[in-house]
């Protein structure tokens, strides 16, 4: 019987992160979910997850830690012996416009966003090289391309994630590993619920099919980006964003 492979998701408690989590335990994935702040519905996802015949465990870690996030690696290797894919999903922000925004506000968000990518990637990767194989997917936004007013620290981050995903492309493709980001646009999460009517109507109407997208959406674009189907793909970054970019 062929051995499950292990998928690792950072920030994968909620949101676009718990689908994706969800999406490739149904693919026959044991997953390791990180965490920073405990939810009362873990027990509820890992149960979820479990139930289609895989392993889940959750390792707490700051991802804009790099000790802490050693350390949850090195937890998920001795768990797991292996890690295949890595989703770089965890992520804030801390939006204000820049003649208010903070230094603290700045720093924060570009962290986590893309500090937190490079701590997770640079402990995975000497094992993903060890096994010359490997799948790297790293979560950018569509803000990242196109930037938006009121949120120069989240776009700085998002944009520093495609830097970094084509420049590892190259560097890790002789090994057997791609790397590719996905960009988002507006997702229906809890970040969208608190929009007001107006601003929604308002992001729709940028938006040529009319409606805003679901995390399921993502999840089955990673999915396919972490499986076989996409040997022939690195570097690249994916629109999912219901042509808002074009």
């Amino acid at each position: 019987m062929e051995e499950n492979k292990v998928a690792v998701i950072t920030g994968g408690t909620t949101g676009i992160g718990k689908e994706i989590a969800l999406e490739l335990a149904k693919n026959g994935y044991n997953i390791a979910i990180n965490y920073r702040n405990e939810t009362d519905t873990m027990n509820d996802l890992k149960q979820e997850i479990e139930s289609n015949n895989v392993k889940c465990i959750f390792v707490r870690a700051d991802v804009s830690n790099f000790e802490e996030t050693e350390n949850m690696v090195k937890e998920i290797i001795n768990e797991f012996g292996k890690i295949d894919v890595l989703v770089n999903n965890a992520g804030i922000t801390q939006d204000g416009l820049i003649m208010r925004m903070k230094k603290e506000s700045f720093d924060q968000v570009v962290n986590i966003n893309l500090g937190g990518t490079f701590n997770v990637t640079r402990n995975v990767v000497p094992y993903m090289v060890k096994q010359r194989s490997g799948r790297i997917i790293n979560v950018s936004s569509v803000v990242g391309i196109a930037g938006n007013a009121g949120q120069s620290n989240y776009a700085a981050s998002k944009a520093g994630i495609i830097g970094l995903t084509k420049s590892l492309a190259k560097e890790l493709s002789s090994r057997g590993i791609l790397v590719n980001a996905i960009a988002p646009g507006f997702i229906e999460t809890k970040m969208t619920d608190k929009l007001g009517e107006n601003v929604k109507q308002s992001i729709l109407e940028q938006i040529p099919l009319g409606r805003m997208g679901e995390p399921k959406e993502v999840a089955k674009v990673v999915k396919f980006l972490a499986s076989d189907d996409s040997s022939y793909i690195t570097g690249q970054v994916i629109h999912i964003d219901g042509g808002m970019l074009i």
